[in-house]
């Protein structure tokens, strides 16, 4: 069972934190893989971490399952916690989420949709990016763009 289910079922909709981590998946052209997601927005490729992962595990994996693509040489964009990624979802569960942003150009395998998560991916220029971007996601991208 994922760690955030078996959690839930001890603290309902009460506020918890949640870690998991996000890649900028990159090709050739340095454009940005990006999922849509069920609910029709788009985002980054990644997920929320079980028990006994690292950030990192957690970022291959996720990026795996939900794209049939392997990365590797996973570089640390940086870590994004507190007040600011405050979360209500739809069902009604609150979360702070505490996200590891990786960024990697090194990728591997066939693309691959999982349609339980996502609708469709796509690569997109840094400066084109979908209207419908989840929020931290957008400011993650301008982060690696900005990056010194």
């Amino acid at each position: 069972m994922e760690y955030f289910k078996y959690l839930r079922q001890y603290v309902g909709q009460k506020p918890v934190i949640l870690p998991g981590s996000v890649v900028i998946i990159l090709n050739e052209n340095y454009e940005i893989l990006l999922q849509k997601r069920l609910n029709g927005n788009w985002g980054l490729p990644g997920g929320l971490m079980d028990l006994g992962e690292s950030f990192e595990e957690v970022a291959k994996r996720e990026v795996f399952e939900e794209t049939g693509l392997t990365v590797a040489n996973l570089k640390l964009l940086n870590v994004y916690s507190g007040s600011k990624y405050y979360l209500k979802v739809s069902n009604g569960d609150e979360l702070f989420s505490a996200t590891a942003v990786y960024y990697t150009k090194d990728v591997s395998g066939n693309l691959k949709i999982d349609f339980n998560e996502s609708k469709d991916m796509k690569y997109f220029a840094a400066g084109n990016l979908p209207s419908k971007l989840n929020n931290n996601d957008k400011g993650f991208i301008e982060d690696y763009v900005n990056r010194k």
